[in-house]
């Protein structure tokens, strides 16, 4: 069974992409900080 096809791997690719989007928006002073931060805690 490929794991690409779980309804897990679907929904937390999903997540880690509204992740990455919503943490664009960030404040320019803050964007090392909190988005390596998310960035690591996502994956």
């Amino acid at each position: 069974m490929d794991f690409k096809k779980l309804i897990v791997c679907q929904k937390s690719l999903e997540l880690a992409m509204d992740i990455f989007e919503v943490s664009k928006n960030f404040p320019k002073e803050k964007t090392y900080s909190l988005i390596s931060q998310l960035i690591r805690s996502s994956r």
